[in-house]
C-alpha cells in the first residue's frame, strides 16, 4: 500500500451518510461515555438475584464498587424498563435518583475523592423483558424443558446488561472480578460465569454463588437455570490443566458426551493459532440453554440440538461446515476475540465477529488442511450482502453491518495471502491476544498493531473492507500475453496486490485505480479467488 493515508471523498460521504442516521437522546446516554460514567472506574459486582420462573419475575440488588478518577456528585447507573429500581444506597444511606429512559443519574452525598473506592447498592425488581427470538434481541428465555421443568437463560449483546441487572452499561468500563449468587427452585441449579464457590439450601430454594477472576464484560455475564446434571474433564493446554466443564438437561447427558467431545478439538485449535485461553482461572464451560447459543465468558451457552454445522447446515455449502458443531466452535472461538479482546464501542464489533467466523476456517485449517479451510471461507462469500459499512457509528450503540461476520473472515483471509508467511500471521494472531490481554479496544488499535508487525501500510485495505460497502473490481483485458488491468470501486491509494495463475504458474500483478500493462508468462489466466474481489472482463 502507499504512504498516503487520504480517504477518497467517496469514503467520506459513506462515512457521513452512516453517522448522519437520526439517533436520540437515549441512545447517546446509552452509547456514550457521558460525564455521569467517565469519572469512575468500576473494579466489582456483587450480584444477588431471586429467580422465580413460574412467575417470569426476577428481584435482588448489585453491589457497584468504584474507584474515584476524579471528583463528581452523580453517577449514572443503568437499569432497563419494565424493571425498576427500589432503592439506592451509599454507607446504608438512601439517595435520590432521577431517570431519563433506562439510565438514572443517582445523586451521590458522599464526597467523592480522587483515588478513593466507594459503593453503591443498588436493590430492584420487576418482571425483565423477554427475549423473543435469543440470542440477537436479548432478555431473559422462559422455557420448559421435556420434563416441563422450568428452564431459562438470559442474553443481551447489543440490547445491553441493564436489560436484566443494574450496572454500568458500556463496553468500555470492564469490571474487575464479580461474583454472581442467584436463588432458584430447589429443584433447579443455576449455572453462571466463574468457577462454582458456594451453595445452599432454603425451604424452597437454593442458592448457587459463581465468582468470575478476570476482567469481564457485563453483556457476557449470564444466568442459567434448569434441570442440570455436570460431567467435566481437564484440558492439558498452553497454561497447564485447564478445568472444562459441562451442564446439560437431564435427558441430554448421553448425547452431550459424545458431540463435546468437539471442545478440546476447539480448544487445541484455537490455542494453536490464538495463544492460550485466556481464563484458566475460571474454567471453560459449556452450558445447555433453550435458544442457539452465546459466547458468555466462560459460561458459553450452547443449542445447537447437539448436531454438526447451523442447527445442521452448512453455512459454506462447501460440505466442511458440516465438520463441526457450529456453536461450539464460533462460541469458543469468542473467548478470545470478544471476551479477551473487547470493543470499546459496538460500532467497532467486527472485532468480535470478523476474527471469530473466521476462526471457523482456522479450525478446519487446523484439523483438516488449508484446501479445506478455504473451501470454506470462500464458501460463506454467499452470505455476504454489501449493505453497508461494517464499521457503524460511534458513541450511540449501532453496529455496522452483519457483513462483519463473512466479510470479515473474508478480508482476514485475504490479508493472509498478501503475508504469504503462516508463520508471520499465526505471530499476529497470538499477538493480539497478548499485547490486548483481557482489554478493551478500538479498530484503530487493531490496525495499527497489524501494520506494525506486517511492516505494511494498511490504511487503504482497511478503509475499503471496513468502511465502505464496495468489493474491490479488477477490470482487465488480455490480449494473448499481455494484462491490462486496474481497480475500481475503490477507496484512494487502494493498490493491493493480486496473484494470478498463468499456465498454472503463479504470477503476482500490482494494480491500482490507473491502468497498467503487464506481460504475461503464458495465455491461460486464472486470479487466485482466496483475494475477495471481483474480476470483470471488458
Amino acid at each position: 500500500m502507499k504512504n498516503k493515508i487520504v480517504l477518497s471523498v467517496m469514503l467520506l460521504g459513506i462515512m457521513t451518510g452512516v453517522s448522519a442516521q437520526m439517533f436520540t437522546q437515549l441512545d447517546t446516554l446509552r452509547g456514550s461515555i457521558t460525564p455521569e460514567r467517565e469519572w469512575w472506574d468500576v473494579s466489582y459486582y456483587d450480584l444477588n438475584l431471586k429467580v422465580d420462573p413460574e412467575a417470569e419475575y426476577i428481584s435482588g440488588f448489585n453491589r457497584i464498587r468504584y474507584k474515584v478518577l476524579k471528583e463528581a456528585d452523580v453517577i449514572q447507573i443503568d437499569l432497563q424498563r419494565p424493571l425498576q429500581i427500589d432503592e439506592v444506597t451509599q454507607d446504608n444511606q438512601p439517595l435520590e435518583f432521577t431517570s431519563i429512559g433506562p439510565a438514572h443519574f443517582v445523586k451521590l452525598k458522599k464526597k467523592q475523592r480522587k483515588g478513593d473506592y466507594n459503593e453503591l447498592k443498588v436493590v430492584y425488581s420487576g418482571e425483565p423483558r423477554k427475549a423473543v427470538r435469543a440470542p440477537w434481541d436479548g432478555g431473559f428465555s422462559w422455557s420448559r424443558d421435556d420434563n416441563n421443568l422450568p428452564f431459562a437463560a438470559t442474553s443481551c449483546q447489543g440490547l445491553g446488561a441493564s436489560v436484566w441487572w443494574p450496572n454500568k452499561d458500556h463496553m468500555y468500563d470492564e469490571v474487575d472480578s464479580m461474583r454472581i449468587s442467584v436463588d432458584v427452585p430447589k429443584n433447579l441449579m443455576n449455572v453462571s460465569n466463574g468457577r462454582l464457590i458456594e451453595t445452599s439450601e432454603g425451604d424452597t430454594t437454593k442458592n448457587f454463588t459463581w465468582f468470575v477472576s478476570n476482567p469481564i464484560n457485563n453483556y457476557c455475564v449470564n444466568v442459567n437455570i434448569g434441570d442440570y446434571v455436570h460431567f467435566g474433564e481437564k484440558y492439558e493446554g498452553e497454561k497447564g490443566a485447564l478445568d472444562v466443564d459441562y451442564y446439560v438437561l437431564r435427558d441430554n447427558l448421553d448425547k452431550a458426551k459424545e458431540q463435546f467431545k468437539q471442545t478440546s478439538m476447539m480448544l487445541e485449535a484455537f490455542e494453536h493459532w490464538f495463544g492460550p485461553y485466556p481464563f484458566y482461572e475460571d474454567s471453560f464451560k459449556l452450558v445447555e440453554v433453550p435458544y442457539l447459543g452465546m459466547e458468555h465468558q466462560s459460561s458459553v451457552t450452547y443449542g445447537n440440538k447437539y448436531q454438526n454445522g447451523y442447527l445442521g447446515r452448512d453455512l459454506s455449502g462447501s460440505g466442511w461446515g458440516l465438520k463441526f458443531d457450529f456453536i461450539i466452535i464460533h462460541e469458543g472461538g469468542h473467548e478470545w476475540f470478544a471476551n479477551n479482546i473487547t470493543y470499546k464501542d459496538i460500532a467497532d464489533m467486527w472485532i468480535h465477529e470478523s476474527f471469530t467466523a473466521y476462526s471457523e476456517n482456522l479450525y478446519l485449517d487446523y484439523h483438516y488442511g488449508k484446501k479445506a479451510s478455504a473451501a470454506y471461507v470462500i464458501g460463506t462469500r454467499k452470505n455476504i450482502r454489501n449493505d453497508r459499512p461494517i464499521i457503524g457509528p460511534y458513541n450511540v450503540n449501532k453496529s455496522g453491518s452483519g457483513d462483519m461476520y463473512y466479510k470479515g473472515a473474508n478480508m482476514l483471509h485475504t490479508l493472509r495471502q498478501l503475508l504469504e508467511d503462516d508463520k508471520l500471521w499465526r505471530a499476529i494472531l497470538r499477538g493480539l491476544n497478548e499485547e490486548f490481554y483481557h482489554q478493551t479496544v478500538t479498530t484503530k488499535q487493531i490496525e495499527n498493531y497489524i501494520s506494525k508487525k506486517t511492516k505494511k501500510d494498511l490504511s487503504a485495505f482497511f478503509n475499503q473492507y471496513l468502511r465502505t460497502a464496495m468489493i474491490p473490481k479488477l477490470e482487465y483485458k488480455q490480449e494473448g500475453d499481455a494484462l491490462r488491468f486496474r481497480y475500481v470501486d475503490v477507496v484512494e491509494d487502494f493498490d493491493m496486490p493480486i496473484r494470478l495463475f498463468v499456465d498454472s504458474k503463479e504470477q503476482w500483478i500490482y494494480p491500482n485505480s490507473e491502468w497498467k500493462t503487464e506481460k504475461l508468462s503464458g495465455t491461460t489466466l486464472v486470479f487466485d479467488e482466496n483475494f475477495y474481489i471481483e474480476t470483470e472482463q471488458i
